[in-house]
């Protein structure tokens, strides 16, 4: 028991010893350091960066930059024309004239359907157009000497105008098994092949003018005023990130949704190489004013909840310093901000890094010499 007491008391002597070793290093250790017998520098010099500059910033100029009020919507890509071929009847395909994505001319045979009864329609009635022709020349050869009535030429004549009719619908049921294309265009893919049987209404290729492209959107009514045909439009593809097509407003619906209270506006624009295919999604500007105003880019630029600032560079009693200014921000186009109260166009803000500066914090300007040149100005002479 005694042992285990000796133990115990010896162990917290060891705990006392160690603790008033530590208090004191600790006190010999700040006494002896002259920093902190001295206090570290107040004011401006203080902070991240190191001695002397301070953190060194890049600057950029506020500068003048056009921006555009502008209407975005989002609109589906469309065809000059575009149609779905389709069988007027029910009948067997004999030969397909075209091949999937072939460029085809206005006229051109795309399907031919199997027309044998047709075209022996066609050949009896032409048969009975040479009878009712011949019937009608010998009745007027007698009507002309005498020997013949005024009301067995008429009827001769009525004979020879219903068989001609009758040439004429056969020739038109013969035609309706040829299927031809309506205008120019770029057909699409296609399963119909010689043999199928199709039926009346049935798809069987698409046709697309693609040489210029159409695309609807919608305008809330409010912009009526401002907005015209003829009007310039610019169109963003997302499948082509970065390029932008230009063209124009061709169309304006002449009645508003009264749902949506918008208005349905019809743009076209040129399609070079058929590289929009009917469907795809775009985005439409429409500019309705340009207007001259001081620009940052958006990384100079600081939001923090419902505060939106930047920091200018400004000398101040022979320092540079970084000054914390709120801004009243406008329009954003391509990666630059439009600062419509705050600075001025020609003042120096920081470029980035935003988030290592402190309000009033002395600064380095990248490219810019740690101090002041001498009276002298200029680069220092060589020693003779």
């Amino acid at each position: 028991m005694l042992k285990r007491h000796f133990f115990l008391v010896g162990a917290i002597c060891v705990l006392l010893l160690m603790v008033v070793a530590g208090g004191f290093k600790l006190l010999t250790g700040r006494s002896g350091d002259p920093a902190s017998a001295q206090g570290a520098p107040a004011g401006k010099g203080a902070g991240p960066g190191g001695h002397g500059g301070g953190v060194q910033v890049k600057p950029v100029l506020v500068a003048t930059r056009t921006f555009r009020d502008a209407i975005e919507a989002i609109g589906v890509a469309k065809g000059r024309q575009s149609v779905t071929i389709t069988a007027p009847t029910a009948e067997l395909v004999t030969h397909v004239r075209f091949s999937d994505g072939q460029f085809v001319p206005k006229g051109a045979v795309l399907v031919e359907l199997q027309a044998s009864e047709q075209s022996a329609d066609v050949a009896a009635q032409q048969a009975n157009l040479v009878e009712a022709q011949n019937a009608w020349q010998r009745t007027k050869t007698l009507a002309d000497k005498g020997f013949a009535s005024k009301a067995a030429l008429d009827q001769a004549q009525a004979t020879l105008n219903a068989a001609r009719a009758q040439v004429a619908a056969a020739r038109a049921r013969q035609g309706d098994r040829t299927i031809r294309a309506p205008f120019a265009g770029v057909v699409g893919l296609s399963d119909i092949a010689p043999g199928a049987l199709i039926n009346p209404g049935q798809p069987i290729v698409t046709l697309d003018d693609v040489s210029m492209v159409r695309v609807d959107f919608d305008l809330p009514d409010r912009y009526l005023p401002q907005v015209s045909e003829g009007q310039a439009i610019t169109a963003r593809p997302d499948a082509y990130p970065g390029e932008v097509f230009q063209g124009r407003i061709a169309r304006l619906d002449t009645r508003i949704n009264p749902q949506t209270r918008a208005v349905t506006a019809r743009a076209e624009f040129p399609n070079p190489g058929g590289r929009i295919k009917p469907g795809m999604l775009l985005r439409v500007g429409v500019t309705l004013a340009e207007r001259q105003g001081a620009a940052l880019p958006e990384a100079a630029v600081s939001v923090q909840g419902p505060e939106t600032f930047v920091f200018v560079i400004k000398s101040e009693g022979g320092h540079t310093i970084a000054e914390r200014r709120p801004v009243k921000i406008g329009a954003r186009e391509s990666e630059f901000v439009e600062i419509a109260e705050g600075v001025r166009v020609g003042e120096r803000v920081v470029a980035d890094g935003l988030n290592r500066i402190q309000p009033n914090q002395t600064v380095q300007v990248a490219g810019a010499p740690a101090s002041p040149p001498g009276k002298g100005g200029g680069r220092p002479r060589p020693a003779a």
